[in-house]
């Protein structure tokens, strides 16, 4: 792969980046690059703004248009296979044939098995030269919810939480909460977020990121989240609480607005009351443990066009989905504090060899205000 195809390529996905609102479309920009007397230079670029509308490809014929650029002979820097068949919008790969485009390079072919090659093998049979891939790595960790939806039929899950640095997600507790009327095994510190101010507001960020965010009902009763974007710009994404016993109070804060709760039982009055609270209620079957089956649950929960889930759940919701290896990033926020006795992060998990224990790869670590974040890809999430 020539450097010029690569310097293109990331000028494509960076126009990609900005589509913010494709779901379940994914992202894709186009860069279109016609050389003249030996002098290559870029005649027109676009990218898929949002669901519905003008692909990438399109995009950019369009603002060569308005340039008054002719197109003809130009090279097509695609960061996914162009589309053969019709959708929302009528298939790219044609509209590139006819605006005589003679050269495709693309990032990586596209995982949906209605485009899945087809869109290659229209250009090929009309002449057109096709390049791929191009930068793969990066094309489809730009669409990873897109790729895991289209091979798994589930999202791209991330892990997120906030330990202390012994590991602490919770202190212990046994008497109940002044003014809450209720007991709890768990509370953060003094009632508080373990981390701080600046790591609340990536988080909000990092939510808005997201097409669905995920809690346990413990959760849900413990601290009654809204689990919005309120410190952040966006849209805060689908609220999603897994109660096997359908124990969410008609109050909780989560309700507002919709939310989609997962549950293992069919109470016909508690099911119209979370209903009338603003709650989608979807029945799923119990797993050996006797909880809402997680893998039914990623089905469910992608049927409703989440691409992308962020899990925010405590110690037992996170243990479970390491331990179903249906974990793809994990975002932990490690507070500068010792917490002590407490629920941790891997609680319940149990393992007899260090070759089994949980891990991670292409790790990274960055400060955020006084606290550390680590992110990284467990080692049993699928290749892309």
């Amino acid at each position: 792969m020539k450097s010029a195809d690569e310097y293109y390529m990331r000028r494509a996905l960076s126009l990609a980046w900005r589509g913010a609102a494709t779901n379940p479309n994914p992202r894709v920009g186009c860069v279109l690059v016609k050389e003249t007397g030996g002098v290559a230079r870029v005649v027109g670029e676009g990218y898929h703004a949002k669901y519905g509308g003008p692909h990438a490809e399109v995009a950019a014929l369009a603002d060569a248009a308005r340039r008054g650029e002719n197109v003809r002979g130009s090279t097509a820097y695609v960061t996914l296979e162009p589309c053969s068949h019709f959708g929302k919008t009528p298939p790219c790969a044609p509209r590139l044939i006819n605006e005589g485009i003679t050269r495709v390079i693309a990032g990586t072919e596209d995982p949906n098995p209605k485009v899945r090659g087809g869109g290659f093998g229209v250009l090929r049979e009309a002449g057109i030269e096709v390049v791929a891939p191009c930068l793969e790595k990066e094309c489809k960790w730009l669409n990873r919810g897109f790729f895991r939806y289209n091979t798994l039929n589930r999202p791209w899950v991330t892990l997120k939480a906030a330990a202390s640095l012994d590991g602490k997600m919770a202190l212990a507790e046994t008497k109940a909460r002044e003014g809450k009327g209720r007991s709890s095994a768990l509370r953060t510190i003094t009632g508080d977020r373990i981390t701080g101010d600046r790591a609340l507001d990536l988080v909000h960020h990092m939510r808005s990121e997201h097409d669905g965010i995920l809690i346990g009902v413990g959760t849900a009763l413990a601290d009654d989240p809204e689990l919005t974007t309120r410190r952040a710009c966006g849209k805060s994404p689908l609220r999603i609480v897994l109660d096997t016993r359908l124990s969410l109070p008609t109050s909780a804060r989560v309700l507002r607005d919709g939310c989609l709760v997962l549950t293992c039982v069919d109470d016909v009055e508690k099911k119209k009351a979370l209903e009338d609270a603003g709650a989608e209620i979807c029945t799923l079957p119990p797993d050996k443990t006797g909880r809402v089956d997680l893998d039914a649950a990623l089905s469910v929960i992608a049927e409703h066009g989440v691409r992308l889930l962020m899990v925010e759940g405590g110690p037992i919701v996170l243990s479970a989905f390491m331990k179903a290896e249906l974990c793809d990033s994990l975002a932990l926020f490690t507070a500068t504090s010792i917490m002590g006795e407490g629920a941790g992060l891997g609680d319940g998990l149990r393992f007899g060899f260090m070759g089994d224990v949980v891990k991670l790869r292409d790790v990274r670590v960055r400060r955020v205000g006084d606290d550390i974040l680590t992110e990284g890809i467990f080692r049993c999430s699928p290749a892309l």
